[in-house]
């Protein structure tokens, strides 16, 4: 029986030892994204959170965000246009430029309604997180936030919608299924689930506060398509 039992236990070990190679070599190795955080800045009393469809707050720090082994920043310093060229405060340059801290000129605020930024990443790229902060110095909600990929500046081909919490379709692209959030300085990570894009757009439909829009830093990580 013993013999018989050792022969079982080896098998065993011998499958593990399998799976585990197998598994290896069809996902790959993961680790956590390089995603660095800004300090926390809330000011003041929180405004009115009576938002519907809005999210339970984690009540602790996110866990990291693991991607394929490798995957770094793409968007730090490319280029961002947006429809409101002209903006209220800021320059839409500052959307790629590492600042995230909510301090008085580190934040872009652009019109009333709906807006959006446009980062190009300079070639397609396997995107497996989009990472954004509106503004992190109160306690907001935006509305309408909408993340799309695609393959050409107009986002006629390839487009890929990866996040969207716009409940009543007041943006015109579709009742979207994810929640309202409240802005915190870990900012909004959306998985992006290796999508294939050149060009990543973010728009969004004022707050809770006002009707105007802000962006701090967008970063997109993943890896260039080879």
């Amino acid at each position: 029986m013993k013999s018989r039992e050792k022969k079982i236990s080896s098998l065993h070990i011998v499958l593990i030892a399998a799976l585990g190679l197998w598994s290896g070599s069809l996902f790959g190795q993961m680790e956590a994204i390089p995603l660095e955080l800004p300090q926390p800045m809330f000011i003041g009393t929180p405004t009115n959170m009576n938002v519907p469809n809005l999210e339970k707050p984690l009540g602790k720090p996110r866990p990291p965000f693991l991607a394929p082994a490798g995957t770094k920043l793409l968007s730090f310093e490319q280029p961002v246009s947006a429809s409101d060229e002209e903006p209220i405060i800021g320059d839409i340059e500052m959307i790629t430029d590492g600042d995230k801290d909510a301090a008085e000129g580190s934040y872009v605020e652009l019109g009333p309604l709906l807006q959006q930024v446009t980062i190009d990443l300079g070639q397609k790229a396997e995107i497996y997180a989009v990472v954004f902060w509106h503004y992190h110095k109160q306690a907001r909600v935006y509305f309408d936030v909408i993340v799309q990929t695609a393959d050409d500046p107009d986002f006629i081909t390839n487009v890929n919608t990866v996040f969207n919490n716009d409940h009543d379709n007041s943006a015109g692209m579709g009742v979207g299924k994810d929640k309202h959030y409240v802005e915190t300085s870990e900012g909004k990570l959306v998985d992006a689930k290796g999508v294939q894009g050149r060009y990543v757009r973010l728009y969004s439909n004022g707050n809770n506060g006002n009707d105007l829009n802000h962006y701090i830093e967008v970063e997109v990580f993943g890896n260039p398509v080879k």
